[in-house]
């Protein structure tokens, strides 16, 4: 079986991720994140950011998302996200753990986008004892089907929610590749978003993602609560280096302009040379695809692992590894299915 498009996590590490992680690995540092690597792996990404934000890194991005949305409910309370969100479909009820019972309140919306409609009107709805209200608002960026909110549509659904007094959270998971299709990071803090998961999984890295937070305010007492999830490395420059190598080299955006460009072209090779149709824009790096069971299991028998997503079509995820070869000869084996 080939896991060349199963997901951008079947990807190895990035070379630059790899090294950086070698050259972390001389001589003695201080332990559990007070070392130089952190720090200048925190500076990388606050530059990005252009925001004096508290920064930690952390084993995954369950892990981080679920400890950030602890920080913007308490377990009366719900967070507010697409239906398709990771936190509501594939974290194993995460949020409400670390919570401690936080509540999710699922939105519909096209491409994994929530529609600003759908939000206002949970936001009008009256408060009862009797279910959890709304606290705060959770963006996925760039979106489960692979679009990108633009920063317009971004403050469409971040002003009515901090009008309300509620906090704002974002999954970055692919927040490299949304930065690649033109989105700008610094717009993130600019337009309110109170904690942000800063991907690098995906980007290319082991497993680290960056907890982000900008209201300084729920840092306090921080680190307790990532010891306490078992999320506190005491070798922590081996979470922060590979960060480093990525963020430095330059190799978090150009390792997601790579996998962007080659999913235009999955997309382009599936449009003009089989039968089958897009279900989503090909915004990102991922390409969804309308196939019949038939197919897709035919797919799966030449040996190509890619999967049914929540809407019924066929996801196929490029990633910072993805060759054009590869891509050439997946187009080849769909334009000869039935």
């Amino acid at each position: 079986m080939r896991y060349d498009f199963a997901s951008d996590n079947t990807a190895g590490m990035a070379p630059s991720a790899l090294a950086a992680l070698n050259d972390a690995n001389a001589d003695f540092a201080r332990a559990y994140g007070a070392d130089d690597v952190t720090a200048r792996a925190a500076d990388q990404i606050r530059a990005r950011l252009d925001a004096d934000a508290e920064i930690r890194f952390v084993f995954s991005g369950t892990a981080a998302n679920a400890i950030a949305l602890s920080m913007l409910a308490y377990p009366h309370e719900a967070v507010m996200a697409h239906q398709a969100a990771h936190i509501c479909t594939d974290e194993t009820g995460a949020p409400g753990f670390f919570g401690q019972g936080v509540g999710l309140i699922g939105l519909p919306g096209e491409s994994g986008k929530i529609d600003p409609r759908a939000l206002k009107a949970i936001l009008a709805e009256p408060e009862v004892g009797h279910r959890q209200p709304p606290a705060a608002l959770s963006l996925t960026q760039s979106t489960e089907y692979g679009a990108v909110y633009s920063s317009e549509e971004l403050r469409h659904l971040i002003e009515p929610v901090k009008a309300s007094g509620y906090g704002v959270h974002m999954d970055g998971a692919r927040l490299a590749n949304a930065a690649a299709a033109g989105f700008d990071l610094k717009d993130i803090p600019r337009l309110g978003v109170d904690v942000l998961v800063f991907g690098g999984a995906k980007a290319g890295l082991p497993s680290t993602e960056a907890l982000v937070l900008f209201d300084r305010s729920l840092a306090r007492r921080l680190d307790n609560r990532l010891k306490q999830a078992g999320q506190t490395a005491s070798k922590g420059r081996f979470l922060a280096a590979p960060f480093l190598g990525l963020l430095e080299s330059g190799d978090w955006e150009a390792g997601a302009a790579h996998a962007n460009l080659m999913a235009q072209r999955l997309a382009a090779g599936i449009s003009l040379g089989s039968r089958f149709v897009l279900a989503h824009p090909v915004e990102a790096n991922a390409v969804f695809v309308r196939m019949p069971e038939r197919a897709h299991r035919r797919l799966n028998e030449l040996g190509w692992a890619c999967y049914r997503f929540d809407d019924g079509s066929v996801r196929f995820v490029c990633s910072w590894a993805t060759r054009i070869e590869a891509v050439d000869e997946l187009v080849a084996a769909i334009a000869g299915l039935d």
